[in-house]
C-alpha cells in the first residue's frame, strides 16, 4: 500500500490516460451514520455510467444522481465485498467510514474503472491522502481509500426579502452565498427555487423561497448562520424576512409535507412555528416572522426534485 497526498500522486503517475476529478466532498450530519459523498466529474456533464455501475454495484450506496459533472452518492457506513463484472458491476465503493475528522471512502474498479478510482479521485481538490491499494488499468481491478475532511450539511430556506417595487429573493440569496463562500471557504453546494401556493394574496408577485445548502466543518457552522443572517439584515428590502436552519441529510416527513401542502392552499405563521419547534428546525428572524412560512417549505421540498418548480393549479 501506498499512502500518497494529491501532490505526490500528481508527481509521481503522470500517465495521459488519468483524468483527475475536480473536487471530492463528504458531508454527514449529527448522527453520522450516512455519508453524502460529491464529486465533481472530470467530464463536463458528468457520466451516468458511472452513476449506473455505483447504484447496482455497491449495497452500501443508497441512492445516487448527476446533476451537470456533480456526482452525488448517498453512502450508509460499513464494508462489504465487491462482485467485480466487466460491463455489469463493474465499479462501486467497497468501505465508508467517519474516523474523528475524516471520512474514508474505498473505491474498487475494474479496467478504467479502477483507474478512476484511485489515480483520478486521489488527484482531486478536497482530497487529504490516499491508500493507493491495488493499481487499475487495463483489465486490472484498482483500488484505493480516499481520505477527505469530515463537513456537515447545513440546508437554509430563507423567503421574503423583496418588496412589490423592487428586490428578487433568489438572486439576493445566490448573492450572499457566493459572497460568504469567496470570503470564508464554506462550500456552497445548491441553490434551488421553490414554487409555493401561486394565489396567495400575501405573494409579493411570483410566490417562490429558496433553498440554500452548504458544507462546513463542525465548528464553522454557527459563522456561517450569523454570516447569512447579517448579510440578509443588511440587504433585505422585507421586513418579513426569515430563514430556517436543518442539519440532518433526511427532512422529517411532517415537514416534506408541509411543503408540499405549501404550494397548493394557504399556510399561517402558527403552523409553521409549531412544525419547525416539533422538528427541531432552527428559526432566524431577520426583519420579521412572515418569512418563515416560505422558508419552511422550502426546507420540506429539499430532495423532491420533482416538486421544487411544479405549479399546482386550481380546478
Amino acid at each position: 500500500m501506498e499512502i500518497l497526498t494529491p501532490d505526490e500522486l500528481k508527481e509521481k503517475y503522470t500517465d495521459p490516460w488519468i483524468t483527475p476529478y475536480h473536487e471530492i466532498l463528504t458531508v454527514t450530519d449529527t448522527d453520522e451514520e450516512k455519508i453524502e459523498l460529491i464529486e465533481y466529474h472530470p467530464c463536463p456533464i458528468g457520466s451516468d455510467w458511472m452513476i449506473t455501475q455505483y447504484k447496482q454495484t455497491s449495497p452500501l450506496i443508497t441512492d445516487a444522481k448527476r446533476d451537470g459533472n456533480k456526482h452525488t452518492y448517498y453512502v450508509n457506513k460499513g464494508k462489504t465485498e465487491l462482485n467485480l463484472k466487466p460491463s455489469y458491476q463493474a465499479a462501486g465503493i467497497q468501505e465508508a467510514s467517519i474516523e474523528e475528522d475524516e471520512i474514508r471512502i474505498v473505491h474498487a474498479g475494474l479496467a478504467g474503472a479502477g483507474v478512476g478510482a484511485a489515480f483520478c479521485r486521489g488527484k482531486a481538490d478536497g482530497v487529504i491522502r490516499i491508500e493507493l491499494l491495488d493499481k487499475g488499468g487495463g483489465s486490472k481491478v484498482g483500488r484505493a481509500a480516499i481520505i477527505t475532511p469530515k463537513l456537515k450539511k447545513v440546508i437554509i430556506g430563507l423567503d421574503d426579502t423583496d418588496i412589490p417595487t423592487e428586490g428578487a429573493t433568489w438572486t439576493l440569496a445566490n448573492n450572499i452565498a457566493n459572497e460568504i463562500q469567496e470570503e470564508k471557504g464554506y462550500h456552497y453546494l445548491e441553490h434551488i427555487t421553490c414554487q409555493l401556493y401561486p394565489n396567495n394574496p400575501n405573494k409579493t408577485k411570483n410566490c417562490v423561497s429558496i433553498i440554500l445548502v452548504f458544507a462546513v466543518k463542525e465548528e464553522e457552522k454557527e459563522d456561517l448562520i450569523s454570516s447569512v443572517k447579517s448579510k440578509l439584515k443588511e440587504k433585505t428590502l422585507s421586513e418579513n424576512t426569515a430563514f430556517v436552519v436543518y442539519e440532518k441529510l433526511e427532512i422529517p416527513e411532517a415537514v416534506q409535507q408541509y411543503g408540499l401542502e405549501a404550494k397548493k392552499s394557504m399556510k399561517y405563521l402558527d403552523e409553521a412555528k409549531r412544525i419547525a419547534e416539533e422538528n427541531n428546525i432552527r428559526v432566524e428572524y431577520v426583519t420579521g416572522e412572515g418569512g418563515l412560512i416560505g422558508a419552511l417549505a422550502a426546507i420540506g421540498l429539499y430532495n423532491k426534485p420533482e416538486e421544487y418548480a411544479k405549479v399546482y393549479y386550481e380546478e
